[in-house]
């Protein structure tokens, strides 16, 4: 299988005053093209810090990243803005929708984003929302919605415009179990039937059951890659 994620020997720090802190100490990993993969570890492993510097939210210290081609570690800010418009979806733990857009406008926001315009496929919006089973709720708000409504919305938004990969970060982290249980299944849905590539940060073995590869965190390094 193709791989659509690299990285080489990443690292990232921090100075804090005199202090130097290292979240990541060398991180090398591959993803295929269509994995569902789950990267697990306690809090403070830099699992975290990971997964920003894979969406190119941070730049790393030293190593590279390449995502689909394209080396996000050899670019500068507004390169990386660029193909993380054009290469990845984001899904949060706290949803982050916009709350005065219904469910539908905010999948409109995200297309005009990735394309600079608004004219993005009225059908391809619907056809979304059905896929998520969230057709009947595309003009609710977020605060019309339940919380697992609400991730359903996001993760419409982070699949609108077929972006090359899904990050999630802890995207049952604030819902109950049945709509964990819910979330979960449309991640697997999305992975098995559109072969998405996903890759989720997860404190929840149940979550990282559901994956095809677990990779482990330990102290800022791969301990484990699944």
């Amino acid at each position: 299988m193709e791989t659509i994620l690299r990285t080489e020997d990443l690292t990232k720090s921090y100075r804090i005053g005199k202090l130097e802190v290292s979240a990541l100490r060398g991180v090398s990993l591959e993803v295929k093209r269509g994995e569902f993969v789950a990267i697990m570890g306690p809090s403070g492993c830099g699992k975290s810090t990971l997964l920003h510097l894979l969406g190119g939210l941070l730049s790393p210290t030293s190593g590279k990243i390449i995502i689909d081609g394209e080396d996000i570690s050899a670019v500068g800010d507004a390169q990386r803005t660029d193909i993380r418009r054009r290469k990845i979806g984001f899904v949060f733990q706290r949803f982050n929708l916009f709350p005065t857009l219904s469910a539908e406008g905010n999948l409109k926001l995200a297309e005009k984003i990735h394309t600079g315009n608004g004219n993005g496929s009225g059908e391809r919006r619907r056809e979304v929302l059905r896929l998520l089973k969230l057709e009947d709720k595309m003009h609710h708000k977020p605060l019309e919605l339940s919380g697992g409504e609400q991730q359903r919305v996001a993760l419409a938004r982070a699949i609108i415009n077929s972006p090359a990969m899904i990050l999630a970060d802890e995207p049952t982290g604030n819902l109950d179990t049945e709509n964990s249980e819910i979330v979960l299944d449309m991640f697997k849905r999305l992975n098995k039937e559109f072969n998405q590539t996903i890759v989720m940060i997860t404190h929840n073995p149940e979550a990282a059951a559901v994956c095809s590869r677990t990779i482990r965190m330990l102290d800022g390094r791969i301990v484990d890659n699944g």
